[in-house]
């Protein structure tokens, strides 16, 4: 029932624009419609504050325009803004191990992983390293939600993480790319908290950083 109804709250303001980011990001981007109804990828609800973002997918892009609502005491959206498309995963590359050999280091459930020589989606080219991979949170999403997330993932076999982390360079990837909307793009943000859960852990964190689409009006 409440996502029904913030679905409808969403999607009312989509049709009314009457936030600026709203009416100034739709003259630049085109939003996904089902029909005659905007296309929703996300509604998170995960917060304990009452509020809950709505996640529209954006043509040809990757990342989303998001609304923000408040759920009590009644459904109302409060903001608008793009969020970045965040892809957080513990990867790990080893030369000496395959992709078996890692994935019996953990009980983890693997995402995805290759052999080196193994071939590529719709190209001809190899892997040149054998890796694994494991993305607990691959909705849209915040970055410091992923990052969370996927802590709270990998706390649940410590050792194996361990195993990876010393015998096949495992690490976080971070991988974010932004609307390239105007000179301010924002980034990532870790708490105190967050830092020493990673360092609990023993892990590093690597960024890669990108700007897409068209920029506002």
């Amino acid at each position: 029932m409440l996502h029904d109804l913030l679905m409808q709250c969403a999607k009312e303001e989509i049709e009314r624009k009457s936030f600026g980011v709203v009416e100034q990001f739709l003259k630049i981007h085109e939003i996904f419609y089902i029909g005659n109804e905007p296309q929703i990828d996300r509604i998170d609800t995960d917060k304990n504050d009452n509020t809950a973002v709505v996640y529209f997918p954006v043509r040809d892009e990757k990342f989303h325009l998001a609304l923000h609502l408040n759920t009590q005491p009644e459904i109302a959206v409060t903001s608008a803004h793009v969020e970045s498309n965040n892809v957080v995963y513990f990867v790990a590359y080893s030369e000496l191990f395959d992709y078996e050999g890692m994935r019996s280091m953990t009980r983890l459930k693997v995402t995805e992983g290759k052999n080196k020589g193994d071939k590529k989606k719709f190209s001809d080219a190899v892997y040149t390293d054998n890796w694994i991979a494991f993305e607990p949170n691959p909705e849209p999403d915040e970055f410091e939600d992923k990052l969370k997330k996927l802590l709270d993932f990998l706390e649940q076999d410590r050792p194996g993480v361990k195993n990876l982390i010393e015998n096949a360079n495992g690490y976080i990837q971070a991988q974010m790319i932004f609307h390239n909307g105007d000179a301010i793009l924002g980034g990532p943000s870790m708490n105190k908290k967050t830092i020493q859960r990673m360092a609990a852990l023993n892990l590093e964190i690597k960024f890669e950083m990108y700007a897409e689409g068209e920029k506002w009006k």
